[in-house]
């Protein structure tokens, strides 16, 4: 017994010498990371490379990029949800193939994938530590994938002022509001070529509710859609949502729609639901706010704050 604990000590010590320290990560894995990473790689951009960027750490590499940093889909949320300089990430292969060449080429010394990423751990742990952050909805809320991080990178006291200067906008912008949100509900619907309800992990949810608005539970395919699961969009029929009545009624267009305006939205709300200003209460009532997916649909706090920007603008119409 006296041997175990002196190796384990000696292990503790050897790593603190290093630079590096064990840390948990979200899948409960025991992980040795270096006290401060300088070279991380991502394996989802969107959902964990955003809310480190938003601390101001630069990526060197980053699943769903090309050899020279061009994001694979339709858009670029380092461009639409962050004001910053930072470099873009390499790329480490497409979509469903990791280059583990490329990867390697990199020198990461820290992966950081999503609580979905569990199948790949081994064959990533070849190449660098891997740390596993949960972002699914019922087990990450709002902008809490970009504080969790900020502890694995060293940034606590960078997400401390953003989180300070976001709440004091939160205030400012509720003094604008018309009416006090509490005890009103909003209902946040992402269009693709159907409804959904939108789930927990986004700096939109994260605003609204900390401005006061609840969060409207909507009936979906196969039962209530709750806040449990692991989707970030919850599929909502038609008929559904045709019968509720939510104070607030938050649409957003999918980001891979370049039509994410105003009135894009709604010509994309009409295909999938014909004639729906005129019966939808929140519509005949001037209760709806749009948003832009591609800004505020990220778990950062530039993400709330682009929220934020909105509600005020819709406050002052």
């Amino acid at each position: 017994m006296r041997l175990s604990i002196l190796l384990a000590a000696l292990v503790a010590a050897n790593a603190a010498l290093a630079g590096e320290r064990a840390v948990t990560d979200d899948a409960g894995r025991a992980v040795t990371i270096p006290d401060r990473p300088e070279r991380i790689v991502v394996m989802h951009e969107p959902l964990l490379g955003l809310p480190l960027m938003d601390l101001g750490v630069e990526l060197v590499g980053s699943y769903g990029r090309t050899d020279d940093g061009e994001f694979v889909t339709a858009v670029d949320f380092m461009d639409t949800v962050l004001d910053t300089d930072l470099a873009k990430p390499k790329g480490i292969g497409p979509f469903g193939q990791i280059d583990l060449e490329r990867l390697r080429a990199l020198e990461p010394d820290l992966i950081i994938g999503t609580d979905l990423n569990i199948d790949k751990v081994e064959q990533l742990s070849t190449v660098a530590p891997v740390y596993l952050q949960n972002v699914s909805t019922g087990k990450a809320y709002g902008f809490s994938v970009e504080e969790d991080l900020a502890k694995v990178v060293g940034r606590e006291d960078t997400f401390i002022k953003r989180k300070a200067a976001y709440l004091d906008r939160v205030a400012e912008v509720r003094k604008a509001l018309p009416s006090d949100p509490a005890g009103q509900d909003y209902l946040a619907v992402f269009l693709t070529d159907q409804l959904n309800a939108v789930g927990e992990t986004s700096g939109a949810i994260q605003a609204l509710e900390d401005l006061g608005y609840s969060r409207l539970e909507p009936e979906h395919e196969g039962g209530a859609a709750g806040r449990g699961g692991s989707m970030m969009l919850v599929p909502l029929s038609v008929e559904a949502f045709g019968r509720l009545n939510p104070d607030l009624l938050v649409l957003m267009n999918s980001y891979m729609n370049d039509a994410r305006e105003e009135a894009g939205t709604r010509a994309a709300l009409d295909r999938i639901m014909p004639g729906w200003e005129k019966f939808l209460k929140p519509a005949k009532e001037d209760r709806i706010l749009f948003l832009d997916s591609a800004k505020v649909t990220t778990p950062t706090v530039a993400s709330a704050e682009h929220t934020l920007d909105a509600v005020e603008a819709w406050a002052k119409r």
